[in-house]
């Protein structure tokens, strides 16, 4: 006991003093601690290290374990006693509408006062499933019968269209060949030439003066559309027009449009070249002098579309050059062609402008088919519309009502004016041919610039009812004309059509016609003196109407009346328009 005992106290001692010596050493070195400086190069960044996770299933050690009971059970039904019964379900019936069958014939015949004759016939051949072959003929006529003329004042009015279409899976083209015959007599003599002093009672002119004349129209059209190609669409003409005072030209257009994609843009570039050629056997003031004509213009048109939500602006440019082959002259223009878009509340209010130009390519043909009282003794040049500017609106008020709002202002140069043809000039005595009696008009070019307001109202009430109201004003500076002859500064014009019952139809048709100026140069049969003085024509408002019954889907009738106030104004200076006219008539459809 004392040896163990011995032991344990020299081994306590022995840690006793070994612990004694360690607290000393480290208060030692505590006491000798001094600063250092630690540069931190890289910041401290902790981790988590993966944790092992036991996917062994552990076992149970339990001494007792339950095995699951299976528990079985069943729904006992009891009916239910009700006297309740539904009805049985029934579909809406829904009001068919009747198709109405579509005929690819049809022909009007129609006969009024003034023995007028009106006709048309149309019919279409379906020649195969993706062809068809179509003939329009219209004849419209009047023997004249205006009071107050002394010369003959009827005219006629036939137009034959031959076409020919088909509809391929890539591509679309058709063919048109059209004809015209037209007869008009210069009847407008001026009335202090319609007797030899003004006033005595001996007729300077009779009905056996010839004042007629014809136009014969002969032209070709053409068109062709492609899908999947930069080669869209293209456009073609040719035309031949006369007249039995030995006039004539021709005339050739051709357009194409082409689209290429350019750096994710879709630029659309159109390529116009129009050439006219005519001639006319004398001019107005001399006789056996020739005037001839020849022009070709030729251009083209880049512009690209930009969509941007509401926004549509359509950026381009058009150049043209035009060859005066008789003068040998060559001119170039540059247009514009940028117009925009916003759609500023939908549908309900669309801020619009533009500004555009172009080269207008004047001819005998659209000059004769505006005013067929036109001598053939014309000048004939291009029309330079530098610009149009224009800024609108346009949108719906609701569902029903829809407006357009624009105003406008508009710059060109050698635009063509109508102005009355003088009495008579040296080598044209009065009576010498049918025109140069103060009853006929040439043209006149000027420099105008024009500032136009337009507005408009269409009304689609529902599918009976339809209506629209427009009009429009202007002001005119001329350059070197004292007006802008013939053209009005006020012009306004209302349609509307009502489908009154299924049997019942009905139309109106008014229009209203501002002042106009021209400039008349008189000759004295007496003394030859020669006056020029300007001379107003009156405003005038004129209004048609027509109503009609449908017997079936293959026999309907009508009644027209036109210019209901009997008013026997003047569209053209001295020449007055038929008094109150009627016409009835039938259209019959039919399948052969």
């Amino acid at each position: 006991m004392n040896r163990s005992f011995n032991t344990l106290y020299n081994l306590g001692l022995v840690a006793f003093a070994m612990l004694f010596v360690q607290v000393v050493t480290a208060q030692e070195e505590e006491s000798t601690i001094g600063t250092e400086v630690v540069n931190v190069v890289k910041a401290y960044t902790p981790t988590i290290s993966d944790a092992f996770k036991v996917k062994a299933t552990p076992a149970l050690n339990d001494s007792i374990t339950t095995a699951k009971k299976k528990v079985t059970y069943s729904i006992f039904s009891v009916p239910v006693a009700s006297t309740f019964t539904p009805a049985k379900g029934k579909a809406a019936v829904v009001k068919k509408t009747k198709k109405e069958k579509l005929y690819d014939n049809y022909a009007t015949i129609g006969f009024g006062s003034y023995t007028s004759v009106l006709a048309e016939l149309y019919s279409n051949f379906q020649i195969s499933r993706t062809e068809d072959f179509g003939v329009f003929l219209n004849h419209n006529s009047s023997q004249g019968g205006i009071d107050g003329t002394v010369v003959d004042d009827y005219f006629y009015d036939s137009r034959l269209n031959l076409s020919y279409g088909a509809r391929e899976r890539d591509m679309t083209w058709r063919a048109d060949l059209d004809a015209k015959h037209q007869v008009y007599n210069w009847y407008g003599i001026p009335e202090e030439l319609k007797t030899i002093n003004g006033a005595g009672n001996t007729p300077l002119f009779n009905e056996d003066f010839d004042v007629s004349h014809s136009f014969l129209t002969a032209g070709l059209n053409g068109s062709v559309s492609l899908q999947d190609s930069f080669f869209k669409k293209a456009n073609a003409t040719l035309r031949y027009f006369g007249d039995d005072q030995d006039s004539g030209e021709l005339r050739a257009v051709v357009a194409p449009t082409f689209e290429f994609p350019i750096a994710g843009e879709l630029i659309t570039t159109k390529v116009t070249a129009d050439y006219v050629s005519g001639s006319f056997d004398n001019a107005f003031d001399t006789v056996d002098t020739e005037i001839n004509y020849s022009f070709l213009n030729a251009g083209i048109n880049p512009s690209l579309v930009i969509l941007r939500d509401d926004l549509e602006v359509t950026l381009g440019v058009e150049a043209m050059v035009s060859l005066d082959t008789e003068a040998s002259e060559t001119d170039f223009f540059v247009y514009p062609k940028i117009t925009a878009s916003y759609r500023v509340a939908g549908d309900y209010f669309i801020a619009y402008a533009g500004l555009e130009g172009g080269l207008q390519q004047n001819n005998y043909h659209d000059f004769a088919q505006e005013n067929p009282f036109i001598s053939p003794t014309l000048t004939i040049k291009p029309t330079d519309k530098q610009y149009d500017g224009y800024l609108g609106m346009k949108g719906k008020l609701s569902e029903a009502l829809s407006y357009n709002l624009r105003a406008s202002y508009t710059a060109e140069s050698d635009k063509a004016l109508f102005i009355h043809n003088p009495y008579s000039q040296s080598g044209n005595g009065f009576g010498a041919n049918g025109y140069a009696n103060g009853n006929s008009f040439s043209i006149a070019y000027d420099d105008i610039n024009t500032v136009g307001v337009f507005a408009e109202l269409n009304f689609d009430v529902n599918a009976n009812f339809k209506m629209k109201v427009n009009g429009q004003y202007y002001t005119y500076n001329t350059d070197s004309q004292q007006e802008a002859w013939n053209l009005p500064d006020l012009q306004a014009s209302v349609f509307a059509d009502y489908q009154i019952t299924e049997k019942w139809f009905a139309g109106v048709n008014l229009f209203f016609m501002g002042e106009r100026s021209d400039l008349v140069s008189s000759n004295d049969p007496a003394d030859l003196l020669i006056t020029n003085t300007v001379e107003t024509l009156d405003s005038y408002f004129d209004a048609n109407a027509h109503v009609g019954y449908r017997f079936n889907n293959r026999l309907s009738a009508f009644a027209r009346v036109n210019n209901i106030l009997d008013s026997n104004y003047e569209k053209w200076l001295n020449y007055e328009v038929q008094g109150l006219q009627g016409m009835v008539g039938a259209t019959y459809k039919f399948d052969f």
